[in-house]
């Protein structure tokens, strides 16, 4: 029987990233591989990295809950490129769809089902973004990585697996780490990170506690595109990256506590690597506000500290990280009575099973 899969997802790092772990599971298991993503969007970057993958972009617009003149232009964009994801399922007549999410997923959600392409789709926060829930209609299953969004989706078609953590994140080197760094060895060290779009607010408010958090802590900062400060290139014990990719799991080992939003597959990936965090989640006016409820979740759970971007300052942020940093042993112990299973089994048996089906 045919074992050809495309994968789609895109618009931020988190809604490849889950497909990023797949691809070599797959690839052991004899899956031939596709990718329909955006043209400019961050998942066509990282995909081309990785080899034997076929990249089809298409069109693709954002689906706004704002007014926004381009809310009268984007849905031809998107049926656009439904009618582009159609023709590339048909031509490249895989046994199954798997989508992580993201505005350019649905055109091809709607194309497998045009074409009688069973598809998955995997939902990493509480409450469903408006492109999965565009999307699940016309979805095989739904995948969900918090129990609680089961109440959100249709009960013959929802099942929870949990959170995909990539496992070439497990295998960092914090000695790599710190030489990628110039760092010592001996001297806590914060990562700090706002998403792979970067976060002003965390980038200013760090920036403004340098002096006094170098004096404690060795900093390596994530920032966003275009966000690297000339200015503090010298400064010894900052490190700065606009973003990362081969580095991450060396920057995460080394890290002793982390600063970051609240986005699922990151704070999980913290969680399974048992990093005390400080999330700062986005906030409603700049969001749906799902990181908030991952955010609180997670500190429901202990795993977590958490403070809201609107009590975000210089001090604030300054007291959160040295008390995240102070309590970071009891936020070990919470962390590691967590039982997250081997969640990219059950989607790979998943994924199998809806191919014989």
């Amino acid at each position: 029987m045919n074992k050809k899969i495309i994968l789609t997802g895109g618009g931020t790092a988190g809604h490849v990233m889950v497909n990023l772990a797949l691809i070599p599971k797959l690839k052991e298991r004899g899956w031939d591989i596709a990718y329909i993503g955006s043209h400019q969007g961050i998942e066509r970057e990282l995909i081309s990295k990785v080899e034997g993958v076929p990249y089809f972009p298409i069109s693709t617009g954002k689906l706004r809950r704002y007014f926004d003149w381009n809310n009268f232009k984007d849905p031809f964009k998107v049926l656009k490129g439904t009618l582009q994801a159609y023709w590339i399922i048909k031509k490249e007549k895989p046994s199954l769809v798997f989508s992580k999410g993201g505005f350019v997923s649905v055109p091809v959600i709607i194309g497998a089902w045009l074409n009688g392409v069973p598809a998955i789709i995997h939902e990493s926060d509480i409450t469903p973004g408006l492109a999965n829930k565009i999307a699940m209609p016309f979805a095989t299953k739904i995948c969900v990585t918090f129990p609680e969004t089961l109440r959100h989706i249709k009960e013959e078609k929802g099942i929870y697996i949990g959170a995909v953590v990539r496992e070439q994140l497990k295998q960092g080197n914090a000695d790599k780490g710190r030489a990628l760094c110039q760092f010592e060895k001996g001297k806590p060290v914060l990562l700090a990170m706002g998403g792979s779009l970067g976060s002003k607010r965390i980038n200013d408010a760090l920036r403004a506690n340098l002096q006094t958090l170098l004096a404690d802590f060795q900093i390596v900062h994530i920032c966003g595109k275009g966000n690297i400060d000339a200015k503090l290139a010298s400064a010894k014990g900052y490190k700065q990256f606009e973003y990362v990719d081969e580095e991450l799991p060396h920057l995460m080992a080394m890290a002793d506590i982390v600063v970051s939003r609240a986005g699922a597959n990151s704070i999980f990936e913290f969680l399974a690597l048992r990093k005390p965090m400080l999330l700062i989640p986005l906030s409603k006016e700049a969001s749906r506000g799902d990181q908030i409820l991952n955010a609180r979740s997670f500190e429901k759970s202990g795993y977590a500290a958490v403070l809201m971007e609107e009590d975000l300052t210089n001090e604030s942020l300054r007291n959160a990280i040295y008390h995240l940093y102070e309590n970071k042993d009891r936020y070990r112990q919470n962390m590691e009575r967590s039982d997250a299973g081997d969640t990219l089994q059950k989607l790979l048996t998943l994924i199998e099973e809806a191919r014989k089906s």
